[in-house]
């Protein structure tokens, strides 16, 4: 706690270094007033009261390519818990989270948001244009960061306490990034499924797309497929529930599906069953033969059509195209693996966010909370275990618990939606984590049904799954003890 506190104080001498630039503003700045502060490569568009809150857009311009819009929401000083939240995007950005900043605003925080230098889900402003591929890479969301804290600075007469991240998806990755680039940005960063090694995964992608279609798996027998992984597996945990609590523990074998003669819906003809193992088992490097990918856990077949689908999944489409190839012409039927993982590799590095390097981030007292759906099928989850226990090994070593943790959901999909507990307030969790530096041991997520909580579980730390007591209701997270998952809890 001592490296904690000697960081936030360090921190908030920084800011308050940087506003000394500005003596103009030494004292509290009206909201009107705010375009008259002079920040480097940054032009406020605008500010004004709208419904109590400031609120202020700025274009960012520090390369001479660059068109970073953000918007710093900034409430009542009265109102302000004296933190700083900046949210995260998804896809490929390309626009303000407008949600993330009302939520924010909505909690007490003055909380920042950015396009990261471009309009639109897509990746075509990256041809031809490097230093927009590096703003959105990282660039955008740090110089947003650093801008946002001196409009705080100007608006509050003193810098925030607390500074967060949090984001999931390309918004957890982006939150990696900032860990790793610009550890001094954030004191706590919030990870859902963060796109970490985003180049590799994209490839992976996109080959397995090629593999299973190959010989295509028709979306009618998704159920049929899960309802097997289901009688299978779904009882180990104690619990018939239609959730594996822990999948990793699940060893269902399509083949038990294959057909005896003619195909028919309730079996896979041989093709399809190695379509069903390569979504399972993930995309290997083709020089290697070390994975590249990893693949969807049993749990995901409902949703297979993300990566499996006729037509490939838009963010890796996206990236191939225009990208690694920067032809936008180019055709997914032409993927070549070996030949693309070359390209791809070549592509600025900051885009994989693969370092697993965070030690000067913890030095300084940094808190990383991650989470991850299970049934992810999207984001692979293994990617983010594999980051995670390659942290915790190396320059997280001895904080598991304290500065850095995984909670992995069952049942949840993509960042969120599913038949898990998917609900769970990722910022009361990490305001907690931080004011006490302990992880929680459980964390109570909720599944909701047309507007109204039905079930609860506890969401454990990874390695624990939840028990059930054989005697409470097994939708009350009271009836369950979050325990040791066992020899299977860490890979297949």
């Amino acid at each position: 706690m001592h490296r904690r506190t000697l960081a936030r104080a360090a921190a908030v001498v920084g800011v308050l270094a940087a506003g000394l630039v500005q003596p103009s503003l030494a004292a509290a700045a009206t909201c009107e007033s705010l375009p008259a502060l002079l920040l480097p490569n940054t032009l406020i568009t605008s500010a004004s009261i709208v419904d109590g809150v400031c609120r202020v857009a700025a274009t960012l311009t520090p390369s001479s390519d660059s068109d970073i819009k953000i918007e710093v929401w900034l409430p009542d000083p009265v109102r302000w818990n004296g933190k700083f939240l900046a949210v995260g995007n998804g896809g490929w950005a390309g626009v303000i989270s407008y949600g993330g900043l009302a939520s924010g605003v909505g909690d007490g925080y003055a909380t920042a948001a950015t396009d990261t230098g471009h309009v639109g889900n897509t990746a075509a402003f990256a041809m031809g244009h490097p230093e927009k591929l590096t703003d959105m890479a990282h660039r955008a969301v740090h110089e947003m960061t650093v801008q946002a804290k001196a409009l705080i600075g100007a608006y509050y007469e003193h810098p925030p306490t607390l500074s967060f991240w949090n984001g999931c998806s390309f918004g957890g990755r982006q939150g990696i990034t900032a860990a790793q680039r610009y550890p001094e940005d954030f004191d706590a960063i919030v990870a859902g499924a963060p796109a970490v090694n985003w180049m590799d995964l994209h490839v992976g992608r996109m080959a397995m797309h090629r593999v299973v279609n190959t010989s295509p798996i028709p979306p009618a027998k998704y159920p049929m497929i899960h309802e097997a992984v289901l009688q299978a597996c779904d009882g180990l945990d104690g619990v018939t529930d239609g959730v594996l609590e822990n999948p990793l523990a699940c060893t269902f074998d399509p083949k038990v599906l294959e057909c005896k003669g003619k195909e028919s819906a309730s079996c896979l003809t041989s093709g399809q069953v190695k379509s069903a193992k390569a979504i399972y088992e993930g995309v290997k490097h083709p020089e290697t033969d070390t994975l590249l990918m990893p693949g969807l856990e049993p749990g995901t077949e409902l949703n297979w059509g993300v990566l499996g689908g006729v037509w490939p999944n838009g963010n890796p489409l996206e990236a191939l195209k225009y990208v690694v190839h920067e032809d936008p012409k180019w055709e997914f039927k032409s993927f070549d693996l070996k030949k693309d993982l070359e390209r791809a590799s070549k592509v600025d590095p900051a885009l994989s966010s693969s370092s697993t390097d965070l030690k000067a981030f913890f030095d300084r007292g940094g808190t990383l909370f991650m989470y991850h759906g299970y049934s992810d099928p999207q984001v692979p989850d293994r990617n983010t275990i594999d980051y995670f226990t390659k942290v915790a090994d190396g320059a997280g070593k001895g904080l598991v618990g304290t500065q850095l943790q995984l909670y992995m959901v069952p049942g949840m999909d993509h960042c969120q939606g599913g038949p898990g507990t998917d609900r769970f307030n990722k910022m009361a969790v990490i305001e907690s984590w931080v004011a006490t530096g302990t992880a929680p041991g459980r964390i109570i997520g909720s599944h909701v049904t047309a507007g109204t909580v039905d079930r609860t579980r506890p969401i454990c730390p990874f390695g624990q799954v939840a028990k059930w007591d054989g005697v409470g209701s097994t939708d009350n997270e009271a009836s369950f003890a979050c325990v040791a998952a066992g020899a299977n809890a860490e890979t297949k």
